[in-house]
């Protein structure tokens, strides 16, 4: 009989190896499914927002447009944007569980609008939703010590060790079990992975990619798992003590590296951000307007020689100051991202040390959904504000009237995210 075969068919027949590898098929089947419904409630609703913005505007525009007031249109009008998932989100969520992918943004300052939603430090070393990543990283690894930790023990606890080293069959044994459980674990991982990618229209790169960062990561665990397993150690022992090495690697020693790079690089919120953003712009009711105009022209000349205030109310002085509140906090703004980045580049490095991290960052990466992906998004948010700030100022400087058929002449957002 072919060795293989045999081997095969002594697999099958182990009720508890059998069962562990339907079980890990039928969480990562699950895992892809719940990523691919999450990807597709997010697009669902990416869907609604133009039908939406279209009803709203014309509600504003058919108010605006009897009192053609840029100002109120500026100030009333929200303007979508979003952050379409890659083919790749649905296997690793990443950020998009906890950030926002949708942000409505109004021409007034942008930073007290930008950290409403708060962008969250990613928590590579800790456990999140459950999908794809999930279970490749924390649950994938109990499979590998299931399988491999009785490879030898098993045969010596039975009395059939000695013989079959005496057959000299030993060594071309172990390697054929190794290969063929290996074989059999990944098949469970990869399989709904790729029904899933494929299903999702991902690109053949990132999933070649993904498909060689799951062998690894099981590698690494079937190394070690072997290298335990040929102690000479009973069963249960060498079980315990993988289980202890899955808890340390996994668990244990990200959320300790977790909490020292949090001190190592301490930052505050963006809703202090945004607090800060809004003293600075409450300050400018009790300064004099001229004040603040000067510092507005200091940033941009351009609109310098329009027309002067009025002596009463005017919408252009509010929108400056909204801006000037905007420049005030720019410091911080630098500050806060720059302690993100700094955090997040620890957290990478980290993973050359814990595989567990680095998968899981290499995962959100290829995914597009780790803080790169985010602070990506909110480039675009900035640019398209700028846009709409050069929009509603040509008429509020200028005094222009801000008539209905203005309202589709408004810039749109235009969603150049990155797809696999």
């Amino acid at each position: 009989m072919n060795p293989i075969r045999h081997e095969f068919r002594l697999l099958v027949r182990a009720r508890f190896a059998a069962a562990a590898l339907l079980l890990l098929a039928l969480l990562t089947a699950a895992s892809v499914a719940a990523g691919l419904a999450e990807i597709r409630h997010q697009r669902q609703v990416i869907e609604r927002i133009l039908p939406q913005q279209a009803t709203d505007v014309a509600a504003i525009a058919e108010w605006v447009g009897k009192i053609e007031d840029p100002g109120s249109a500026a100030y009333y009008t929200f303007h979508p944007t979003w952050d379409s998932p890659s083919s790749l989100a649905f296997a690793a969520l990443g950020m998009r569980d906890a950030a926002p992918y949708i942000l409505r943004v109004r021409a007034l300052g942008l930073e007290a609008q930008l950290y409403d939603g708060e962008a969250f430090n990613p928590e590579l070393a800790l456990p999140g939703r459950f999908d794809f990543s999930f279970v490749l990283v924390y649950l994938a690894p109990l499979f590998v010590i299931a399988l491999f930790h009785d490879l030898w023990s098993s045969e010596r606890e039975a009395g059939r060790y000695v013989m079959l080293q005496a057959l000299s069959l030993g060594p071309r044994l172990w390697w054929r079990r190794s290969v063929l459980r290996f074989g059999f674990l990944y098949a469970a991982l990869a399989l709904p992975f790729v029904v899933g990618a494929m299903l999702s229209g991902a690109s053949a790169r990132p999933l070649a990619q993904i498909l060689l960062l799951i062998a690894a990561y099981l590698a690494f665990w079937a190394v070690a798992a072997v290298i335990f397993a040929r102690r000479g150690w009973s069963s249960a022992t060498n079980a315990a003590t993988l289980a202890a090495c899955w808890l340390v690697l996994t668990l244990i020693l990200p959320t300790l590296s977790h909490i020292v790079i949090n001190r190592a690089f301490p930052i505050g919120q963006g809703v202090e951000l945004t607090l800060a953003q809004r003293e600075a712009v409450n300050k400018a009711w009790d300064i004099p307007r001229e004040t603040t105009m000067a510092r507005f022209f200091a940033s941009h000349p351009e609109w310098r020689d329009t027309p002067p205030l009025p002596p009463e109310f005017h919408w252009k002085w509010y929108f400056a100051f909204h801006q000037v509140g905007d420049e005030s906090v720019a410091d911080l703004v630098r500050a806060y991202r720059e302690g993100l980045e700094a955090r997040d580049s620890a957290a990478h490095a980290l993973g050359w040390v814990l595989p567990p991290v680095g998968v899981q960052a290499a995962l959100t990466r290829l995914a597009d959904t780790d803080l790169a992906g985010q602070l990506a998004y909110q480039d675009r948010i900035r640019v398209y504000h700028e846009q709409l700030r050069r929009f509603y100022y040509r008429y509020l400087f200028n005094d222009i009237p801000f008539r209905a058929a203005e309202f589709d002449k408004a810039p749109a957002f235009e969603n150049d995210v990155q797809s696999h």
